[in-house]
């Protein structure tokens, strides 16, 4: 099998460089594209030396319908109006979009989804294998520890310039623990404490943000008893691990059925 061509979205930001330096250390895949906004000042360079790994002969577009052409593939951490509009092109070419962009409302979302039935679309709070592993063994532990007996907690804490809370991530482990509990996040989520609130009702799950510095991303999911407490964490060092783990969903669902996946598929815990 060929080597399968990539896009990257947002080619000169930091995770658009990340991706770079992946795809061209990853066999199997290659950099056919990068895409910018029309106002980029890094339209027309080479996206390779953008990124350090030398010149690559892939130019810096805007041109989105021309990037995706002889595209196997687009990895988008970009934000939903864009991702969505993404969508609409991954599915008219049934091609391989891998999704990391986060603060999607309910009518985004169900564009994602309309978007797969033609389009191969991974989509997930978070690329990370390991914050993905997290979730399963959230999941285990909300399932074997009742909710009459441990209160669960997620705290999550980026970087100053993060425009949406809570974030994916702790959204994804939220779903992680309402599914083990076989409960509805929506309805059973507490998102802000302020005054006086009143005892905490038993069953709900509590989110608490943070935001400040250049942190790329910590999360703790807090199962607290009576007289314990569990402490499930995820602490992001580098950008590094969301690229990889986009790469490899991608190459994960080259071969696939067009359809909306996460990165439980991709590590096969679905």
């Amino acid at each position: 099998m060929s080597d399968m061509n990539l896009v990257v979205i947002g080619a000169s930001g930091r995770m658009g460089q990340a991706l770079i330096q992946t795809i061209v250390n990853t066999p199997g895949a290659t950099v056919s594209g990068a895409l910018e906004r029309e106002d980029s000042p890094a339209l027309g360079l080479d996206a390779g030396e953008v990124a350090g790994v030398g010149k690559l002969g892939v130019q810096i577009t805007s041109n989105s319908q021309e990037a995706i052409s002889n595209a196997d593939g687009i990895i988008d951490f970009t934000a939903p109006a864009a991702t969505v509009a993404f969508s609409k092109l991954t599915s008219k070419a049934g091609i391989v979009h891998i999704i990391g962009t986060t603060g999607c409302s309910e009518d985004d979302e169900k564009a994602i989804a309309d978007a797969a039935k033609s389009a191969k679309i991974v989509k997930s709070g978070n690329m990370s294998l390991g914050v993905n592993l997290l979730s399963v063994l959230v999941e285990q532990a909300a399932k074997a520890l009742e909710a009459a007996d441990f209160d669960i907690e997620i705290l999550e804490m980026h970087h100053k310039h993060k425009v949406d809370a809570p974030s994916g991530t702790a959204l994804l482990l939220g779903e992680a623990a309402s599914k083990g509990r076989n409960i509805d996040l929506d309805k059973n989520s507490v998102r802000v404490r302020d005054g006086h609130t009143g005892a905490r009702e038993e069953g709900t799950i509590g989110f608490a943000t943070l935001r400040g510095g250049s942190v790329i991303g910590d999360h703790t999911v807090m199962l607290a008893g009576e007289g314990e407490r569990i402490e499930l964490s995820h602490l992001a060092q580098d950008r590094s691990i969301f690229a990889k783990g986009a790469v490899k969903a991608a190459l994960w669902a080259f071969d696939k059925k067009a359809g909306l996946y996460n990165m439980r598929d991709v590590l096969g815990f679905s």
